[in-house]
């Protein structure tokens, strides 16, 4: 295998940068920059190939088998100085031996070394992008092996079903003491619950990862758009007494008790000649009905409102000006803002405890095809004269199902896509 190097810190000044080398002929390649390489660490002069100086940096040294890839790693840790590195990476870039690591080569080898399943892969590319704290609560669940231990408990299972169903084939023409059925059906009802449980997590497990929607709804010059910016602390949308001002969606990323949530400020909704304003307003209805729910912003709350969602949250307006009754808001003097906000939080912390360990639509496919065939098992196992071998047969099919949730079965099409999301140090 190739031996690749790459920048494992982010691009410009910092206090320390850090080079990743990882391969066979990783040793080799430091030792003509430092001469010897430490054992296990130390500080080193590196030096260019006349003898110039270009750094002084500590070196550590990973042996194979206990590095992140799996191979011989040493990484250097430099002054963070843009010339510095990029001297060093020249440096390195002109070695034969070596050649630059493409994006997330280096976990792409921890996951073909067995140091990391592909559950553990996606959870480490979440854990880079988190940005808020039930991001990293939700990415680190997976990158610590939750789920891939989770998988291994139902394969354990599965393979138990599996062995008990082949005794009754292998020794079909011997007399069975024992009727396997009920052991049998006990472990794969006890799996697809489980199941159930995780793949009904999963798209609320999503909405962690890529963010909660939550859009502001209401009639034109309601003041959506006033309590918008009152939420943002700042003017990210235009305010105006002309009715209609909000042509189309804006969006304000906030970060709500540790989740992740966009605010969506709509046009106002009512018939309109206006065609600009006409698309403005069904790109509002559109947008609405696929937020996680609405804010619908009114001056008499007791309104009949349209298909109110059962999360949705009705709210007063301008409770400054006409008081206020029940949910009531000011987004000219902030009356409300925190009462809104926590009522907001509420009903997005209620959704967060769904989420289970799997946490994305792949996991939720595999889970899905998982329990087909465990229910055709058990369909099956109801009838007396249901044939060993195609129960069988269908618990094997749902081994591989849950198999490809860590990667241990032929995964290579999703493989280019979730590598693609990583940093090229990484």
């Amino acid at each position: 295998m190739d031996t690749i190097f790459a920048l494992a810190t982010a691009q410009g000044r910092a206090g320390v940068a850090v080079i990743r080398i990882s391969g066979p002929q990783a040793v080799t390649a430091v030792s003509k920059l430092c001469g010897n390489v430490p054992d296990q660490r130390g500080v080193r002069a590196l030096r260019d190939d006349d003898g110039t100086l270009l750094d002084e940096a500590l070196i550590l040294r990973f042996i194979a088998g206990r590095s992140f890839t799996g191979e011989e790693v040493v990484e250097l840790q430099l002054h963070g100085s843009p010339a510095v590195v990029n001297a060093v990476l020249r440096r390195l870039g002109d070695m034969p031996v070596l050649r630059h690591a493409e994006a997330g080569e280096f976990t792409r080898r921890a996951l073909e070394n067995g140091r990391l399943n592909l559950a553990e892969v996606e959870g480490l590319a979440d854990l880079i992008d988190a940005e808020t704290e039930s991001q990293r609560k939700q990415a680190i669940r997976v990158f610590s092996g939750a789920l891939g231990a989770l998988a291994d408990a139902w394969r354990t299972k599965l393979i138990r079903a599996a062995a008990l169903l082949e005794a009754t084939i292998d020794f079909a023409d011997e007399e069975v003491p024992v009727d396997v059925s009920p052991e049998v059906k006990a472990l794969l009802s006890d799996v697809v619950s489980q199941m159930q449980v995780e793949a009904e997590g999963v798209r609320v497990a999503e909405r962690v990862r890529n963010g909660f929607e939550v859009a502001i709804i209401g009639a034109p010059n309601v003041g959506k758009s006033t309590l918008l910016n009152m939420l943002a602390g700042r003017d990210v949308a235009i305010t105006s007494e002309v009715a209609g001002t909000t042509r189309d969606v804006i969006e304000v990323q906030m970060d709500l008790d540790g989740l992740p949530v966009t605010l969506l400020d709509t046009a106002g909704v009512r018939d309109t000649d206006d065609v600009v304003e006409g698309l403005g307003v069904a790109r509002a209805k559109e947008r609405a009905e696929r937020a996680d729910f609405r804010v619908h912003l009114l001056l008499d709350p007791s309104a009949m409102i349209d298909e109110l969602g059962p999360d949705d949250l009705v709210v007063q307006a301008k409770a400054d000006l006409y008081g206020a009754d029940g949910i009531a808001v000011s987004g000219t003097t902030g009356e409300g803002i925190d009462r809104l906000i926590a009522h907001v939080s509420g009903r997005l912390v209620s959704k967060v405890g769904q989420i289970g360990i799997a946490m994305r639509e792949r996991h939720r496919v595999a889970l899905v095809r998982a329990m087909g065939y465990l229910d055709d098992a058990m369909l099956a196992l109801e009838d007396a004269d249901a044939m060993a071998d195609l129960v069988a047969e269908d618990l094997r099919s749902a081994l591989r199902a849950v198999d490809s949730i860590v990667g241990r079965v032929n995964v290579e099409h999703v493989l280019d896509e979730i590598f693609s999301s990583f940093c090229i140090g990484k």
